[in-house]
Parts: structure tokens; sequence; C-alpha cells
């Protein structure tokens, strides 16, 4: 725009430059000015918002109290409440707009490209994960499944790819290094060569896998969107331990057909394994609460801040903008290698574009079902969630303030739950324990409650059991990842070879032994002066009401669960069973 500046003459055609000019200009000067005054607005309303939680929690101001303070409701309850209630009624009004997809038609000339990220796979998974995606309903769909490691003990996998896909329908590659690591003995020239080999082969072949050198999902990923490049119009992700509904890919289209302004999408992601274990069992009901209220949630003011890698889909256009940018993602001075998939979706939101879910498209996939491995997961996604939340906080005012809200919320409830336990867990008063865990229980059971009237079934009343592993294993884990949030060195393992590895117990020890030791000292100071009669009572009657649900809820997973499951266990992985 620069040849404004200077007329060649004084006819009206270059007036009629330079007045362009000038308002190109001011909407410019206009745009910045109400983006700084975004930006100030929604630090101010983030800082407000925790500075009030941090100010009511210490204050510890009570609007109603019995006349010993055995019970008592104050404005951080209220706050927790309305929060609950809140998320609840915007997720129940998603779950309607989401309706609507029914009867909306599907641009079936759109070309999608399914990219899948495989790693020492269960070889009955890989399969069941094959098969789903040849079921697909929409047409002509593109396969890339690309290996992370290219050794002889990884053949299986392109073996099980050429047998579901079929040996003459598709195609197979292996490399000796990957887009960023050159193989043995191998010169930049040869490397640039084999690059643009297999970057052929994925635009020629409908179905193709790669083996490749070993270097991480990121990496894996990486070379499905390079070697796809602008050829197709949006592409989807998956992991080798998923299957997916028939209609997943035609209802992801059909909601980045409806509004060009969203950027990406995700789908419900259900627990395919979920009668292998009480672990599996639990991760099944706590993954549809999340997905179908804390996202659906999200979804309502388009922010869902994590597009999960088993399903999702993104717009090829906006994937190579910030591809590269995603790729070389640092932290504190070393490269990122987890948290792949929630960044990606942090790279959409950045650019101001909007991200979706839709309960519409469906998938299955394995989730731990062994505990020290299931810690391990989550320390490894809360290490990634504290690291993303930082790089989010940078678009909060590109996007509704839901977004800005419940970062502050998420972000900093895990630190008040451990000052309000270590509290009173030291105040030297057994009825203060047991009030916080009938207390931890009783939400546990109204957020159960609500997920019970929007799903429509009962089973989600053993939300509440989640809580136990929350409250012991999940909050200290929370804190041990941000302690080590730059140590990447340890995760979960591939599910042919499963691999102990015991450093998820340290956080979990120590809790306990503080738990614990705040126990003796509550037993120490209550046995020094006696009991009165008030408080024998109503200490008669919590520890009743909580050795009653123990009962009541260990007696239906026993009967429902576990033996519903010996029968269900053969039958879970058909999608249109569980689905």
């Amino acid at each position: 725009m620069h040849y404004l500046w200077y007329p060649v003459c004084n006819k009206c055609g270059t007036r009629v430059a330079n007045q362009v000019y000038h308002m190109i200009a001011s909407q410019m000067h206009c745009e910045s000015f109400l983006s700084i005054l975004r930006i100030f607005g929604t630090t101010l309303f983030g800082v407000s918002l925790l500075t009030g939680m941090i100010v009511s929690y210490v204050i510890g101001y009570q609007f109603i109290h019995t006349d010993d303070y055995y019970l008592s409701f104050g404005p951080y309850g209220a706050f927790l409440a309305l929060h609950i209630l809140i998320q609840n009624l915007f997720a129940f009004l998603e779950h309607r707009k989401m309706k609507k997809y029914v009867n909306i038609p599907v641009d079936l000339n759109r070309t999608v490209a399914l990219c899948i990220a495989a790693y020492q796979e269960d070889p009955d998974y890989l399969r069941k994960c094959l098969q789903s995606v040849k079921r697909l309903t929409y047409p002509g769909i593109k396969v890339v499944m690309v290996i992370d490691g290219n050794s002889e003990d990884d053949l299986y996998m392109m073996d099980i790819f050429s047998e579901v896909m079929g040996r003459d329908q598709s195609a197979t590659y292996i490399w000796k290094n990957n887009y960023h690591a050159k193989g043995p003995g191998e010169t930049d020239e040869s490397h640039k060569e084999t690059s643009l080999h297999v970057t052929q082969l994925v635009l020629s072949n409908k179905s193709i896998c790669i083996m490749q050198k070993w270097g991480g999902k990121r990496e894996v990923m990486y070379t499905a969107f390079r070697a796809l490049g602008q050829s197709v119009d949006y592409v989807q992700v998956c992991d080798s331990d998923t299957m997916l509904d028939p209609a997943a890919t035609v209802e992801m289209v059909k909601v980045l057909e409806v509004d060009h302004k969203v950027g990406g999408v995700g789908g419900d992601v259900k627990i395919l394994n979920k009668y292998d274990s009480w672990i599996s069992f639990l991760s099944s009901v706590r993954y549809w609460m999340a997905f179908n209220i804390e996202r659906a949630c999200q979804s309502y003011f388009g922010c869902v801040q994590c597009i999960s890698g088993p399903l999702g889909m993104y717009r090829n256009s906006l994937l190579h903008e910030f591809v590269e940018d995603w790729y070389n993602q640092e932290f504190m001075g070393s490269q990122c290698s987890f948290g792949d998939d929630r960044h990606l979706t942090n790279r959409v939101l950045s650019l101001g574009y909007a991200t979706k879910y839709t309960a519409r498209s469906k998938c299955l996939t394995e989730t731990p079902k062994e505990y020290l491995r299931w810690l391990n997961q989550q320390t490894r996604w809360s290490k990634s969630y504290f690291r993303e939340w930082l790089y989010n906080a940078l678009w909060f005012h590109k996007h509704h303030l839901w977004m800005t809200y419940e970062a502050v919320i998420t972000g900093f409830f895990p630190f008040f739950l451990i000052a309000t336990v270590i509290r009173f867990f030291y105040r030297g008063n057994i009825w203060n324990i047991l009030l916080l865990l009938l207390t931890i229980k009783l939400v546990a059971l109204i957020k159960s409650s609500f997920a019970i009237c929007l799903r429509r079934n009962i089973v989600m009343v053993f939300m509440s059991f989640y809580s136990v592993l929350y409250m012991s294993s999940l909050l200290p884990a929370k804190i041990f990842a941000i302690v080590t949030i730059n140590k990447a060195g340890w995760g979960t393992s591939g599910r042919k070879k499963i691999v102990a590895n015991f450093v998820g117990l340290i956080p979990v020890s120590v809790w306990s032994i503080i738990l614990l030791g705040g126990l003796i000292f509550t037993i120490y100071e209550e046995v020094r002066k006696p009991f009165s009669e008030s408080k024998k009572k109503v200490l008669i009657i919590a520890l009743s009401i909580y050795a009653c649900y123990w009962v009541v809820f260990l007696l239906l997973y026993v009967v429902f669960v576990k033996r519903c499951g010996r029968w269900k266990k053969k039958e879970q992985y058909d999608m249109m069973l569980d689905v």
C-alpha cells in the first residue's frame, strides 16, 4: 500500500486511492484500539475473578451456619454450586443445538485425510481401528498411518495395515529417517530425496502406511501433515487404539461446513475397555463427564480447549499456517514432546478461530486398566495442561469471556482444594475431616445427578466414585506435574509392551504421609479432651452416613458393574452396541 502515499497526478483516481488508504489505515487503528481494550478487559476480569475467589476463601465468611458451626454455607460454597449449575445448563443447551445437525446436509465434495498415529500398538486394537476406518461412510477418505519406529519389532503394524486395508489397494514404505532426522550414513541430498519420495507416495495413494525413525507422536503427526500439504480440505486425526463410529467423519465435516469461523472440532470419546478393571470403568464415566458436560459447555461458547487425539478434525488451510511453529514448540528452553493435541487446539484458538465439540461424532478408545499406568498418563496430561494454560492465556481476549472464566476456575481450583484438605486435617477436630469427606461425596453426587439427567443413564451415579481417585491420586499428581513440568523422560508406554514406571507414586506417597500426619495429629488432640454429647451424636450420624454410602455403592458396583461386565466385555468392541 506504500504507493498510495505518492499521488502521480491531480486527477480523481489519485484522490480515491488516498481516501481508500486512509480508510484502511483508520480501520486498522480502530481494530488495534479495540484489541487493546479487549486485552485490558479480559485481564481485568480474570484478575478480579481470582482475587474474589482468594478473598472469599481467606475471609471465610458464612451466609448461614448452625450455632455450633457443625454446618455452614458461605460465598465459596455458593460460587462452586453456581458454577456446577451454569456449566450443566450450557452443556444442555449445546446438546440441544447438536440435534439440529441431524437434518443438515453434508458437502461430500470436501476432501478429507485421516491421519493415524501408531506406536507399539496392541495388534488386536490396531486391527479393530483399521476395520472401523474401512466402515466410515464419508466417501473418498485418504488414510495415512505413520508408525513411530522402523525396527523389525514394528513390522507387525505395517503387516496388519496391509492385511486390513488390502495389499493391492494400499501402499507401504519403510523410511530410515523422518523429516527432521537423517538415517545412518545418509547425506543431506539423499535425505531430501527420500522426503520428497514420501510426500509423493502420500499424495498418490489413497491408503498408505509409513514406518519412520522414532521421534515421538508429534514427529509422526508432522509427517502426515507435511506430506499431505494443501492437497485436502480437512485433516482428521486418530490414534491407533481407536474405533471410529461409521458416521464420525461425516458429523465433524458438518460442523466445519456450517460455520466457517470454526477451525477445529472434536468428537465424543468413549472407553473401549471399560470393563477390564475398576480403573478403566471409572475412567469411562469420567470421560463422559469431561466430554459431554465440560467440553459441551466450552463448545457453546466456541472455545473447546483440547480436541482429543483419538477423534478430531481441522481445517487444513489453518493447519499449515502454524504446523512448523506447532512442531518446534519450546518451553523453558526445551522442545516440547507431549501435549501435542492440546497445543494443536491452542494454535487454532490463537488465530481467533472457534473450536467446537459434537457428541454426534463418536469413537471408542483404549484407556489404562492398571493404576500405575493411569497415574503416569494423568501426570503427563496435567503437565501439558498447565504448560498450555500459560500459552492459552495470551489469546483469552480473542474469545468469549467464558474461556477466561473457566481457565481461572480449573487452573487454580486444585490449589484451593489442597489448602482446604490440609487445613481441615490439621485443625485437630475429627468433625472437620468427616465434614470434608461428606462434602466431597455430596458435590460428587450432585454432579452425578446432573449427568444422569443429561445422559439418561443411571450408570453415571458411579461418577461419585471417581472423587476418590481425584482426591487421593490426581490432586497430588497435578502438583508433581507442575514441579516436573519440563521433564519429558517418562509417561505412558506403548500397549504391546507395558513398561512399569514408579515415579508417579512419589507425589501420591508424599500426599498420603501429609494426610496421615494430619489424622494422627487430630486423634492426638481429640483424646486430650472429652467429647460432648452433642458432638458424639453428630459424629455417629456422620460416620453412619459415610459408611452407608460406601456399603450401598460398593454393592451396586459388584452387582451391576462386575456381573454385567462379564457378559458385556465380550461385546464391548462392537461400535453399534456401545455407541
